[in-house]
């Protein structure tokens, strides 16, 4: 592998104001399952990182753990110099699954307000600046339309693009995303490149679970493997390659013009959790 490439050490701990988050010798996973260990790295902020793996390989894991969602089970994790959950209010958390739409009947505008109510608890008033972010943010997603449809009326890939807004209209220092571009079409796909930009260049550090190795490889400066481990990390033109591909997905056929990998993608359907459904097709690494 190239020497770029850095697996499981190597990342020296910093407590640099210019690092949004930073593991550590980190372990995750559950009571009596370790999911992955041996995790180290440093993003700085204005930066982005992926975890690129299969399913069950750890990504979700880290994400959670990010969050405070899940304590880690050893080594350090800090975000902004301290314990994850001392900046709740500074990260903006897209997960997989989204079931509160169902349940309530909550209109597009209505989900998308949710990412204000860290900056003013759930008792808090909103006012029209609140408002206009939050449409700001349909906008840029390309939902500004869908505003004042139930949410349980709108496809999954409108879905989406709501709950993509909903993390735009937090205006986060740092946003935590697990497969944020699933069910989106190429134009939903191309509009969250734009608004992922957008951020960066706002100051806000991302750091995104996926599948889709193309998408990320042009918007992050960093790419983490995983396999339940650590396979490679480091820039994308120094890790993605047929060796560390093969290892993270058990399968890679070479060719002239590329790599491909199998992609796996999540179908969002009412009442059936997101897992539930995959598409497998072969796409090229150029």
């Amino acid at each position: 592998m190239a020497n770029a490439i850095r697996t499981g050490s190597g990342v020296q701990e910093s407590q640099s104001d210019t690092i949004a988050a930073q593991a550590y010798d980190l372990s995750v996973g559950y009571p009596n399952d370790t999911v992955a260990s041996g995790i180290n790295f440093a993003l700085p902020i204005g930066q982005a990182m992926a975890l690129i793996g299969t399913n069950g390989s750890g990504k979700s894991t880290i994400l959670k753990t990010m969050v405070g969602l899940l304590a880690p089970r050893s080594g350090k994790l800090t975000v902004f110099g301290g314990r994850p959950t001392a900046s709740a209010s500074r990260i903006a958390y897209l997960g997989q699954f989204h079931n509160a739409g169902f349940i309530l009947p909550l209109r597009a505008v209505d989900v998308v307000s949710m990412g204000r109510f860290p900056l003013h608890g759930l008792t808090g008033k909103m006012d029209s600046r609140d408002f206009d972010i939050c449409m700001e943010a349909l906008r840029t997603m390309g939902a500004e339309k869908l505003a004042d449809i139930p949410l349980r009326s709108l496809s999954g890939g409108q879905q989406q693009r709501v709950y993509l807004a909903q993390v735009l209209a937090h205006r986060a220092d740092l946003l935590v995303m697990d497969e944020p571009t699933s069910g989106l079409d190429a134009g939903g796909r191309e509009l969250y490149l734009q608004a992922m930009n957008s951020e960066l260049r706002r100051g806000a550090s991302l750091l995104v679970a996926t599948h889709d190795i193309r998408e990320e490889a042009r918007l992050c400066q960093q790419v983490m493997l995983l396999a339940r481990r650590v396979v490679a990390f480091g820039p994308p033109e120094a890790v993605l390659n047929t060796e560390t591909l093969l290892e993270t997905f058990g399968i890679v056929i070479g060719g002239d013009t590329g790599a491909a990998v199998p992609e796996c993608r999540h179908s969002h359907t009412e009442g059936e959790p997101a897992a539930a459904v995959h598409k497998r097709k072969l796409f090229r690494i150029r």
